[in-house]
């Protein structure tokens, strides 16, 4: 019989990733310029690719500054420039040369790409409201359908982690990306749910096989403070 003196104690423990997992840290790109219709930006496989906006700029000053002195394995960005643009402080400070992931990329809005879908959704067109009440990309004209879009998020995402086991990955990439990897971890049925994050914001994922794990969703604190 155990007495008093030779009881095991179990504590409470911080989180400690199971061996084998990959964190990721998804950083939402910078602001992007501001679109005119009359000036179209330029079109990478039919998608919009804006600059950093000297606000995203700022952003991705701010997340180098952020994550610098965490310990970050290798950096990714997708095919769309803002990515690498808002990476670029951080592989510098790290001297990490991002790879490329294009399953990354935004949702393809189809022909509300190139800032229709911002004047739309400003001007509250009927098509922008169907698509929050439904919580559907692909209510949109010729849009990426929403199975593709998840499968090749999903697909992206256990890549990185197969060729980073027991690593740190920053992972720069959209906010629409971003909102389907914690729908994706938190089996909401509100596929909406997640598309809150702010420009230059941080959410963190632990990915062991199959599941997915949240552990920080929009992380702007860094955002808020001066720089300098």
């Amino acid at each position: 019989m155990t007495t008093p003196e030779q009881e095991v104690e179990y504590r409470q423990h911080r989180f400690s990733p199971p061996s084998g997992a990959t964190e990721i840290f998804l950083v939402r790109h910078g602001e992007s310029m501001p679109q005119r219709l009359s000036e179209p930006f330029d079109l990478v496989d039919g998608q919009a690719d804006p600059d950093l906006a000297p606000e995203g700029r700022d952003h991705a000053a701010r997340v180098g500054e952020r994550l610098v002195s965490e310990r970050i394995d290798a950096v990714y960005v997708t095919t769309l420039r803002r990515t690498a643009q808002t990476a670029a402080p951080l592989a510098e400070k790290l001297g990490l040369t991002p790879s490329v992931e294009p399953d990354l990329r935004e949702i393809h809005l189809g022909e509300w790409e190139n800032g229709l879908f911002r004047k739309h959704t400003a001007e509250g067109h009927p098509l922008a409201r169907k698509l929050w009440e439904e919580q559907r990309w692909d209510v949109l004209p010729c849009a990426e359908s929403d199975e593709a879009f998840g499968l090749r998020i999903r697909a992206a995402l256990t890549r990185i982690a197969a060729a980073h086991p027991d690593q740190r990955v920053a992972v720069f990439t959209h906010g629409g990306v971003i909102g389907e990897v914690f729908a994706q971890a938190s089996r909401s049925l509100e596929r909406f749910a997640f598309l809150g994050a702010d420009n230059g914001s941080i959410s963190h994922l632990v990915v062991h096989g199959e599941n997915w794990l949240i552990r920080g969703f929009n992380d702007r604190s860094h955002l808020a403070a001066p720089l300098g």
